[in-house]
């Protein structure tokens, strides 16, 4: 297991930290837990650039490395958005799109398994890498507004930042709707172009 594929599979753990540190346990609080886990979610986001960097820079681009980076992206951003819709933080209007965007990531991974029983590796569609980047902006955003409400109340930054609320949580629905439409745009692409290796043809 090289250092690229270490950095991918980091990012599951991570996930569980973040969502560990949202989750109300009971009456009891941990202090800047919603600060914390928005860097360390920041910091799995930095990861998906890095492992493939890294992959790149040591010569070490393996077919294992591409599917699994696609696939514990989607595990990184899909147990994110889940997790805080069961947890309240994102409303329940939200569950629609989440559920458009769940359907194409598993259908997507599913059209990879296949391709990858075929001997082939499917590559990322840039459109593909743009829904992701909107998807983990959307996610930030929600925990920023989070980290201002609870973990600034006590602090004198909240009078200064107490204006930021409610656009950052605008702001974060908003991107929760790009991404979907991306996320759906990008895999209706992805059908298009692959469909002859979805349907067991040669592409």
């Amino acid at each position: 297991m090289n250092l690229p594929n270490l950095l991918t599979l980091s990012r599951i753990p991570l996930m569980v930290m973040v969502v560990a540190l949202l989750h109300p346990w009971e009456e009891k609080t941990i202090p800047w837990s919603w600060t914390v886990a928005l860097l360390l979610f920041l910091f799995g986001a930095l990861t998906d650039w890095l492992d493939g960097w890294l992959a790149r820079r040591l010569g070490q681009v393996s077919d294992f490395g591409k599917f699994m980076d696609a696939l514990v992206d989607k595990i990184f951003t899909m147990g994110t958005f889940v997790s805080m819709l069961a947890l309240g933080i994102i409303g329940l209007w939200a569950l629609f799109p989440i559920l458009l965007i769940l359907s194409r990531e598993f259908l997507i991974t599913g059209l990879r398994l296949i391709a990858a029983a075929q001997g082939k590796t499917l590559a990322a569609e840039k459109a593909g890498k743009v829904k992701t980047v909107m998807q983990i902006t959307s996610i930030c955003l929600f925990i920023t507004e989070g980290a201002l409400i609870h973990d600034l109340s006590q602090t004198e930054f909240l009078a200064s930042s107490s204006t930021w609320i409610q656009p950052i949580g605008q702001a974060a629905q908003v991107t929760l709707i790009l991404a979907c439409v991306l996320t759906v745009y990008s895999g209706i692409n992805y059908l298009v172009k692959y469909w002859k290796v979805f349907i067991g043809q040669d592409s």
